[in-house]
């Protein structure tokens, strides 16, 4: 076992990953990497309370012959691996061994390679290519009359059981909705070829106007959620437009290991999002993990490709947008409406991009409404919580969650991820649907 010293007291730095190296698809060197860092990690076990990986890795230890790691069978080491969903926080606020420590523990990448050998290696199921693959099933499952069937079957109990059965896909967790009246549709009604309102002044590294990279969901499963961000923002004298085209971010899949599909759809989205950024738009999105995705994971997979970071420095969480623009006193707050208890729910991909509490700092500006912001996982991770062999190890994780809300017992409560607030209302089961914050902020401005 490792001996457990001083971790490092600088600030987290992260190395770009070189997947597209022989040595990163080399079995027998992850292995070894494996081997050392989860010897790291059995003497610390400071993340145990994160996610079902680390309880996984320190079972397998404490039931080895040698009660050590290097008792555990090589092979046994997926069952780590299959349990972590890469959402950082072991890396951006547990482990003290992370770059620049001499140890330089990346626990997250590390989980991420033996995915991507995986994937080359052809273990990945079908069933989590399927899942991953949110383009297509957006666009079969959002064609008229197929979505309301999709949506119905959805809600069937003996149907889904029989995808429990056959496909893996959990019969108690949540699915989305699908809409075929989708944002981008939407938003041409709405505007036609034109935009609204014109732009508003720029405000420290903001422009005053915003491109909306509606991504897979906010488009098809939630465009509500859309249209109320677009109205927030230009009451705020902020024009919004959506690209001209767009695909998936690209987390799905890297999540998967799949980094020739991620390359596939970053050489899609890149050069239309470079086009807007040129023109003076900054850009942001609505699910955290293509804000992360933007900000952080491409330029890391291609740190060599200019218009990937040119894209990272133009890229914002919604509410850090919002933030900046108060801070230079051009945020409206004619709110009309107070909101009472809210609880938010703060997603792990939004945490680790370390912008702070934005969210809870724009809505603690609304008179008479206190915050309740909680920073602990939801479990849900895109598709982590519907499977069937990991559905309950979700709930699991959710539970704190659940109880820190049944404490505070708000008016109304969301996560910055909607997926993640759906899963919530889930395992909180007393009938309270969640409620996005941005939507809550609209509310809050009676518009």
């Amino acid at each position: 076992m490792a001996t457990v010293r001083e971790g490092s007291l600088e600030a987290p730095t992260r190395h770009a990953l070189d997947w597209q190296g022989e040595a990163f698809y080399s079995q027998s060197s992850l292995y070894q990497e494996m081997e050392r860092v989860f010897d790291i990690c059995h003497g610390c076990r400071r993340c145990v309370n994160l996610c079902n990986a680390f309880p996984s890795l320190f079972d397998l230890v404490d039931e080895s012959e040698t009660l050590e790691v290097d008792g555990v069978k090589k092979e046994d080491f997926w069952q780590v691996v299959d349990h972590c969903y890469l959402c950082d926080l072991c890396y951006m606020t547990k482990c003290p061994y992370v770059p620049p420590h001499e140890w330089e523990v990346d626990f997250p990448h590390l989980m991420l390679r033996a995915k991507a050998i995986a994937f080359k290696q052809g273990k990945t199921k079908l069933r989590d290519k399927v899942l991953t693959s949110t383009d297509m099933m957006g666009q079969i499952a959002g064609i008229p009359i197929i979505a309301e069937v999709v949506n119905s079957v959805n809600k069937i109990k003996p149907l889904r059981k029989v995808l429990d059965k056959t496909i893996g896909i959990s019969a108690d967790a949540v699915l989305p909705e699908f809409y075929s009246n989708n944002l981008r549709k939407r938003l041409k009604n709405y505007y036609g070829e034109s935009i609204r309102v014109a732009p508003a002044e720029k405000a420290g590294p903001t422009q005053g106007q915003v491109a909306l990279f509606s991504t897979c969901y906010m488009n098809r499963n939630a465009p509500n959620i859309g249209e109320d961000f677009i109205a927030v923002y230009e009451h705020n004298n902020i024009p919004v437009r959506l690209p001209d085209k767009e695909r998936c971010c690209g987390m799905p899949k890297m999540e998967l290991g799949d980094f020739e599909s991620l390359r596939e759809l970053k050489e899609s989205n890149i050069p239309e999002l470079v086009k807007l950024v040129d023109q003076g738009w900054d850009l942001t999105a609505l699910i955290p993990s293509c804000v992360l995705m933007f900000k952080q994971e491409l330029p890391l997979l291609f740190p060599d490709d200019r218009d990937v970071l040119k894209v990272k420095e133009a890229f914002f969480d919604p509410f850090e947008y919002l933030s900046l623009r108060d801070k230079h006193d051009k945020l409206i707050k004619d709110f009309k409406q107070s909101l009472g208890k809210i609880t938010i729910h703060a997603s792990c991909h939004q945490r680790v991009q370390n912008i702070g509490p934005k969210t809870k700092e724009i809505l603690s500006l609304i008179p008479d409404t206190e915050v309740n912001l909680i920073e602990r996982c939801s479990g849900h991770d895109g598709t982590y919580a519907v499977k069937s062999e990991f559905h309950q190890n979700a709930v699991k994780i959710a539970r704190p969650v659940v109880r820190q809300i049944n404490t505070v017992k708000p008016e109304y409560f969301g996560s910055d991820c909607v997926m993640a607030g759906q899963h919530l209302a889930h395992v909180l089961n007393n009938g309270q649907q969640p409620m996005h914050p941005i939507t809550m902020l609209r509310k809050a401005y009676g518009i």
